[in-house]
C-alpha cells in the first residue's frame, strides 16, 4: 500500500483516515534510571499547572527567574515546561528546548539529552519538542503571546540594553495568521517585499508596513506586536503609523516611513530564501535506531505493529521528525535517539524542521494520524519491579510521585449558563411543514418524529434567541432535512442573530434541558412521515396512548432539569441507579433502585404529574416488587445497575477552518483567547460534548450557510481522534451575538465582538486610540410570527436574573393560565360584571406584600382590567393552537381596535414586571387574604371571583402553616396528588380542594 501523503501547511485534513482513542495507559516507565540521571534542579518539577523554565549554563540547567520569562538571548539554550492541569484531574506535561541561533552546539546537545531527564523526572509521559529561533512551533509561540523578539548575545556576554539616547533603529519581519513568528532583518529597502508584514521600531514611532499581498488577518497579527513593543520599549508613549504598500506619497505618515530608507522607490519582487524552501507534499518515512544509528524500516504501510516496545524510532514527516520511544527503552537509548534526529534535521537540501519526541502510549494526536491504522488500546506490558524503581528514585529526590497524577476531582452537575426564565415555542415537522403545538404539550417529545424550537431569553443588551432542532432516534431522514431547512429560514428572517442548534436525542446538552426543564420522551411519532414509514415497512405502531402499557426512566438534577425517557416495558430496562414509572392504564406503579436517593425519587413524584396526575401510585422498592409488577413487565429478569454514561465536557479545542468544496481543513490555536477570532473567520470550538461553529461577521453569506455541514463535517473526521458521536450537539454561534454558554470558555469582552470594521481596522483603532469603539448596539427586534406567536416583552420588564437555580419559577408568555386570561379578556360574550381569573405560577414565592404594596398592586390590575371593561367593536381575535397571535395594526383600524389587540401583551407585560421585583412575592403578592371558613368548600359565606382551584393560596401565612404544618414555599414544591391530599385531609367534607376540577387540573 502507498504510503500516506500529508500537507505542509495544515496540521489536520479531511484527509486524515484513522480515528482511534486515546491509550487509557498511565504507567510509570520501565526505563533503567538511576539517581545520576536525574539533574537536582528538577526537583519538584512539573507538580503544579503553570510555566518553568531553566537556561543552559555551564552544561547544567538554571532555573530562570520568573520576571524574565519570555526573554531569550540568541546565543543560549533553553529548556521550557509546561504543565497543564486537565479537566479529567491530571496533569499534561509539555517539554521545549530553545536553541537560539548563535547558541553553541554543545549547548544545544545539552538541552536535548537534559530534556529527556526532565521527562523521566515526571513519568515518561511528557511530549518533547525542539524550538529552532525564527522557527518555532505555534504551541511555543503561543506560551508567550504575542510574540518573542531574542535578545543579542547570551549569559556569559552580559548584554545589556542601550542607553536611551542611543535608540537603535529597528526592522522585523513578521509572519503568522494566528501566532506570531518575529525575526529581525537588516535595516534596508533590500529586506522589504509586496508578501510580508514589517515593524519599523523608532525612537518615537513605530511603522507597520503591510505588504500589498499580505492578509487582513496578518496585519491585525502584526498589530499587536507592534502595541507589545510599544508597550515593553516605549512604556507605552509613542505614537504608531500603518503605511500600506503602495500608498501614494502625498500621505505624510507614509512619507515619513520612506525617509528612513532615503526615500520611495518600487519593491523588487521577494526572492524565494533557503529558508522558505520545502515541498509542499512529503511521503512519512520510519527509521528504526540500531546502534545509535537510522536504520530505514521497510513496510508496504504504516501501521501500529512496526513499533517494538523496545525500541526508538524516528518518523521523518519532512518539516516534522518524531522521536519515538518505547516504554521498555532505557535513558540512554532515548538520548541515542534524539542524538539522531538532531543529526538527521542537519542533512542537506533539508527543510527546516521541529523534533518533536513522545512516549509510547501517549502519543500526540499528530503522531497517530500520520498511519493508516492505530488501535484503539494499545497493551503496554510493564514491570512491576521497573515501576517500583523510579517511584521509589523519585521519592528519594522529593517528589511526590501520586501527585503526577492527580486524583480525578469530584463530578460537578453541568451548568446551563443560560437564563431559564425566557419564552419557549415548539413545533412538529409534518412533512414539509411545521405545526405549533400547544404550550401545555410542548415538552412531551415522540421519538419518531422531529422537532423546531424557538428559545427567546434576554440578554445583556437586547433579547436572544436559540432556535434549534431535536432529531427522535426513530425519525425519517426526510423530515429532519424538512426541519434543518425550516429552521434555518427562521434564523435567515431574524438576520442571523439567533444561535443555530442541532440535536439528536439522547445526546441532549445541558441548555436544552434546562429549557424545557420537565421533558417527556414518548415512544411512537404522530407525524406523516413516520407514519408513512412504519406503513412502508409494515412495522407495528407502538406510538404511546394514555391507555398503552409504558415504562418511564425518569432522570434529571432537579426540577429545572427532569426528563422521563419511555423505554421497553421489560424488566431487563430497569436500572438499579434510577427510579421508574410504570403505567397501565390507571393503575401505576412507582419503583425505585436500590442506588437511588431521595432526590431521584423526589422527580418521580413530580413527573407523575405529568405523565398521569391525581392517581395515587403503588410504590414499590427494589427487592420488594409485588407480583403484579412483575406481571406487567413479562416477569423477573436481570437488568444493569451502572448508571448510564454521558459525554462529559473536556478541555476544549479551538480550530480555525476552510471548507472548499466538500473538504474541509483546521488548524489548531493553542491556548486561544478571544482575540483569536478574526471576524473574517470561521472556527469550531470541540469540548467534546458539544461542538461549536463561531462565524465571523466578515464572512460572506456561503460560509453562513455552510455553518451547520461544515460542524458536521468536523464530527466526521473526529481531527482530535477522540471518538466523537456524529450525534454531538452542534451550536452555530454568530459573532456579536455569543450566548453565555460559549463565552464562558473564554475571558470575553463583549464590546470587541461589536466593533466596526475587519481585524485590521479594529485592532488598528485599539493601539492608536487606546480604546475599543464599538458598533451602535443593534435595536431590540420583535421575533416573528410563526404559527400565531404574540410578541416578546421589552426586556426591561423582563427577569435579567442569569442564576440557575431551582426556585427560579420562569414565566411563558403563553402559558396556559396566561391563555386562559387573554382568552376570557377577548371574548365577546364575557360577562363585564365578572373580574378576570388570576393568572397564576405553578411554585408561589410565601413572601407576604406590607399593605402599601398590596394597594399598589391592586390598584395597577384594576386599573388595567378598567381599560377592557368596555364593549369593543370590531375585535376579531385570532386563535392559534396553544398560543395567542396578536394581529398587526392596519392604517383603518379604530383606536378601540388598536387597544384590543395589544390588550394581551399588556398583561404578559404587567404579570412579567411583576415577576422581577427581588424581595418580593412572585405569586400571591395583590391577592386578598381571607379566613379558612370563608374558603371551604362548604362555607355558608364563601368568597367569590377567586381562583376555585387554589383556595389556599388566599390563607394568610400564619393560618396556612397552622392548617398544612408547613410554608406556602415548602407546600407547593410537593406534587399535585400531595398538595390536594394534605387539603382533602383537613376536613373531608369541608376541603380547600375543588372538586369538578381535580380530572382537568394538573
Amino acid at each position: 500500500m502507498k504510503q500516506p501523503v500529508f500537507l505542509r501547511k495544515d496540521i489536520f485534513a479531511s484527509t486524515v483516515k484513522p480515528k482511534q482513542a486515546e491509550s487509557t495507559t498511565s504507567t510509570q516507565s520501565n526505563m533503567a534510571v538511576s539517581m545520576r540521571d536525574l539533574d537536582p534542579a528538577f526537583q519538584g518539577a512539573g507538580q503544579k499547572g503553570g510555566m518553568e523554565i531553566w537556561r543552559i549554563e555551564n552544561f547544567r540547567p538554571v532555573a530562570v527567574p520568573k520576571s524574565s520569562y519570555g526573554k531569550f538571548f540568541t546565543g543560549d539554550s533553553y529548556i521550557i515546561l509546561k504543565t497543564t492541569a486537565l479537566k479529567s484531574g491530571a496533569f499534561r506535561h509539555d517539554i521545549h528546548y530553545w536553541l537560539g541561533k548563535d547558541t553553541s552546539q554543545d549547548e544545544a546537545g545539552t538541552a536535548a539529552i537534559k530534556t529527556v531527564e526532565l521527562d523521566a523526572a515526571l513519568g515518561g509521559r511528557a511530549v518533547q519538542y525542539r524550538e529552532v529561533q525564527g522557527h518555532e512551533t505555534e504551541k511555543f509561540l503561543s506560551y508567550f503571546k504575542p510574540c518573542i523578539i531574542p535578545l543579542e548575545g547570551g549569559a556569559a556576554s552580559g548584554f545589556k540594553h542601550p542607553d536611551v539616547e542611543e535608540y537603535q533603529n529597528r526592522l522585523y519581519v513578521c509572519k503568522g495568521k494566528h501566532v506570531v513568528h518575529i525575526k529581525e532583518v537588516s535595516f534596508a529597502r533590500s529586506s522589504l517585499n509586496h508578501d510580508d508584514i514589517f515593524i519599523l521600531d523608532t525612537k518615537s514611532k513605530i511603522f507597520q508596513f503591510n505588504g500589498s499581498n499580505s492578509s487582513i488577518q496578518e496585519r491585525a497579527k502584526a498589530l499587536e506586536v507592534v502595541q507589545y513593543i510599544k508597550d515593553t520599549y516605549h512604556d507605552g508613549k509613542c505614537e504608531m503609523a500603518a503605511i500600506e504598500d503602495g500608498r501614494m506619497m502625498a500621505d505624510a505618515e507614509t512619507g515619513e516611513f520612506w525617509s528612513f530608507f532615503g526615500g520611495f522607490a518600487p519593491l523588487p519582487r521577494k526572492a524565494a530564501r533557503d529558508d522558505d524552501k520545502s515541498s509542499d507534499y512529503f511521503s512519512a518515512k520510519l527509521l528504526s535506531i540500531e546502534k545509535g544509528q537510522a536504520v530505514p524500516v521497510h513496510a508496504d504501510s504504516l501501521a501500529r505493529e512496526l513499533l517494538q516496545t523496545n525500541k526508538c524510532y524516528l518518523l521523518d514527516c519532512g518539516i516534522e521528525v518524531f522521536v519515538w520511544m518505547g516504554r521498555n527503552t532505557s535513558l540512554d537509548e532515548r538520548k541515542s535517539a534524539s542524538a539522531a534526529a538532531e543529526d538527521l534535521v542537519r542533512g542537506a537540501d533539508r527543510p527546516k524542521a521541529h523534533i518533536i519526541r513522545v512516549i509510547e502510549g501517549f502519543e500526540t494526536v499528530m503522531f497517530r494520524s500520520k498511519f493508516e491504522a492505530w488501535p484503539q488500546t494499545t497493551e503496554v506490558t510493564v514491570s512491576e519491579d521497573g515501576r517500583g524503581k523510579v517511584a521509589a528514585l523519585l521519592k528519594r529526590q522529593g517528589l511526590n510521585v501520586k501527585g503526577l497524577l492527580k486524583a480525578a476531582p469530584p463530578k460537578e452537575e453541568p451548568q446551563p449558563y443560560i437564563d431559564c426564565t425566557g419564552n419557549l415555542q415548539v413545533w412538529r415537522v409534518n412533512g414539509k411543514e411545521k405545526t405549533l403545538i400547544p404550550s401545555s404539550e410542548q415538552t412531551k417529545f415522540y421519538s419518531g418524529d422531529c422537532y423546531i424550537f424557538e428559545y427567546s431569553y434576554p440578554g445583556e443588551d437586547r433579547e436572544e434567541y436559540l432556535i434549534g432542532t431535536w432529531f427522535g432516534k426513530q425519525s425519517v431522514e426526510e423530515e429532519r432535512d424538512s426541519a434543518i431547512s425550516l429552521a434555518s429560514k427562521m434564523v435567515e428572517s431574524l438576520k442571523s442573530q439567533p444561535v443555530q442548534a442541532r440535536i439528536f436525542e439522547g445526546k441532549e446538552p445541558i441548555q436544552f434541558f434546562s429549557i424545557f426543564q420537565s421533558f417527556i420522551v414518548l415512544k411512537g411519532g404522530l407525524s406523516s412521515g413516520y407514519k408513512n414509514y412504519i406503513a412502508d415497512k409494515e412495522i407495528s405502531d407502538d406510538t404511546y396512548t394514555e391507555d398503552s402499557l409504558a415504562l418511564f426512566r425518569v432522570q434529571g438534577s432537579g426540577p429545572d432539569n427532569m426528563q422521563a425517557i419511555q423505554v421497553e416495558a421489560v424488566a431487563s430496562a430497569l436500572n438499579s441507579s434510577y427510579c421508574y414509572i410504570l403505567v397501565n392504564g390507571a393503575t401505576v406503579f412507582t419503583w425505585s433502585g436500590s442506588l437511588t436517593i431521595s432526590d431521584d425519587q423526589e422527580l418521580v413524584e413530580r413527573q407523575l404529574d405529568l405523565i398521569k396526575p391525581n392517581v395515587q401510585p403503588k410504590p414499590q422498592k427494589e427487592g420488594a416488587e409485588s407480583e403484579m409488577f412483575w406481571d406487567l413487565l413479562g416477569g423477573k429478569r436481570e437488568f444493569p445497575s451502572q448508571k448510564l454514561g454521558k459525554d462529559s465536557e473536556s478541555d476544549p479545542h479551538l480550530f480555525s477552518c476552510t471548507f472548499e468544496g466538500n473538504d474541509l481543513k483546521v488548524k489548531e490555536i493553542f491556548n486561544f483567547s478571544q482575540d483569536d477570532l478574526m471576524t473574517e473567520d470561521i472556527y469550531i470550538l470541540d469540548s467534546h460534548s458539544e461542538i461549536f461553529v463561531w462565524i465571523g461577521q466578515q464572512v460572506g453569506p456561503k460560509g453562513r450557510t455552510q455553518a451547520l455541514t461544515i460542524g458536521e463535517k468536523y464530527l466526521q473526521h473526529d481531527f482530535l481522534l477522540e471518538k466523537l458521536s456524529q450525534e454531538t450537539p452542534i451550536f452555530v454561534v454568530m459573532e456579536s451575538n455569543e450566548p453565555s454558554f460559549f463565552t464562558r470558555f473564554f475571558t470575553w469582552d463583549s464590546a470587541k465582538s461589536t466593533m466596526h470594521g475587519n481585524s485590521f481596522q479594529r485592532k488598528l483603532a485599539i493601539v492608536k486610540n487606546g480604546v475599543t469603539p464599538t458598533m451602535d448596539k443593534p435595536k431590540r427586534r420583535t421575533p416573528a410570527s410563526y404559527g400565531g406567536r404574540s410578541a416578546v416583552p421589552d426586556k426591561s420588564q423582563r427577569s435579567r436574573s442569569m442564576s440557575f437555580s431551582p426556585d427560579r419559577v420562569r414565566v411563558r408568555g403563553r402559558s396556559p393560565a396566561f391563555n386562559a386570561l387573554a382568552a376570557n379578556f377577548e371574548n365577546p360574550n364575557r360577562n363585564l360584571s365578572t373580574p378576570p381569573p388570576v393568572v397564576r405560577k405553578l411554585y408561589p414565592k410565601s413572601v407576604t406584600l406590607d399593605s402599601a404594596k398590596q394597594a399598589q398592586r391592586s390598584a395597577a390590575i384594576a386599573a388595567l382590567t378598567a381599560s377592557f371593561e368596555r364593549p369593543q367593536e370590531n375585535s376579531i381575535p385570532r386563535y392559534s393552537t396553544g398560543s395567542l397571535e396578536i394581529p398587526k395594526s392596519k392604517p383603518d383600524v379604530s383606536p378601540q381596535q388598536n387597544n384590543s389587540n395589544s390588550m394581551s401583551s399588556r398583561i404578559e407585560a404587567l404579570t412579567i414586571q411583576e415577576d422581577i421585583k427581588e424581595g418580593e412575592a412572585e405569586d400571591e403578592e395583590g391577592l386578598p387574604i381571607f379566613p379558612y371558613e370563608r374558603l371551604k368548600v362548604t362555607s355558608s359565606d364563601p368568597v367569590t371571583e377567586i381562583d376555585v382551584t387554589k383556595r389556599e393560596t388566599y390563607l394568610s401565612m400564619q393560618e396556612f402553616r397552622e392548617k398544612f404544618g408547613m410554608t406556602k414555599d415548602a407546600f407547593y414544591k410537593l406534587p399535585k396528588w400531595k398538595q390536594n391530599k394534605l387539603k382533602m385531609g383537613l376536613d373531608e367534607t369541608n376541603s380547600l380542594v375543588y372538586l369538578g376540577t381535580q380530572q382537568t387540573k394538573m
